[in-house]
């Protein structure tokens, strides 16, 4: 490589470090887990922008029946979704300007209280359109390269996404492993009750059937003397 294109080359890679916060598809995603107690509602709340994306995913990892109603409403207070007795849910929605509130309600459990994991991802959150600057100017000569910058922001941006989808499936399936786990462990623990309690009748019964028999056979006759 020559001078003159090692010098070009290091202008392109200025050029995309100085723009890449403008150009590049902003996203953001948090997850959180929490207890839901029995006969109670827990609502959250999220400030949108107009045009961005606000995709939920929820999970209900412990508690009878894995089942939890489930409420999202808009900055107006239309309801944009509602579920009942649901033990997950994606759900994708386009956004407007203000606080998204969604809910998780128990209320219809008096006894058993829930374990809830959900995550939110929110896409184009920081993104500017109209005020973009073209990063086309600050690139002189960018015709003598055979890759063009277009293709580079695009293949980055491509490997962007493509690694936070990956650690989005890594936490649901995290989060599958958690509830899969509290299904086992709540089996094992039935399981080895109801064997404790078959085992004692098992018990009780041999213990009477011996008593009954042996009473058959004993001499009820009073000896005289």
């Amino acid at each position: 490589m020559g001078t003159e294109e090692a010098a070009l080359l290091v202008l392109l890679l200025g050029a995309v470090s100085v723009q890449r916060g403008l150009t590049f598809t902003q996203t953001v995603d948090g997850d959180f887990t929490f207890t839901l107690p029995a006969g109670q509602r827990e609502c959250f709340f999220q400030p949108m922008k107009s045009g961005a994306t606000l995709e939920l995913e929820y999970q209900v990892l412990d508690g009878a029946s894995l089942d939890v109603d489930f409420y999202l409403i808009a900055p107006d207070g239309d309801i944009v979704l509602s579920e009942t007795r649901q033990s997950d849910g994606v759900h994708t929605v386009e956004t407007i300007d203000g606080d998204y509130q969604f809910c998780f309600d128990n209320t219809f459990s008096r006894l058993s209280e829930k374990v809830i994991f959900f995550e939110l991802i929110l896409d184009h959150m920081n993104e500017e359109g109209n005020n973009q600057e073209d990063w086309k100017n600050y690139v002189v000569g960018a015709d003598l390269l055979d890759m063009k910058l277009e293709d580079i922001l695009e293949t980055i941006n491509s490997v962007k996404g493509r690694l936070g989808k990956s650690l989005q499936i890594q936490t649901l399936l995290k989060a599958f492993e958690a509830r899969d786990r509290n299904i086992q462990e709540s089996n094992y623990d039935r399981v080895t009750f109801w064997s404790m309690v078959n085992l004692l009748v098992m018990v009780v019964v041999s213990v009477i059937q011996v008593y009954l028999l042996k009473s058959l056979f004993e001499d009820k006759r009073k000896s005289k003397p």
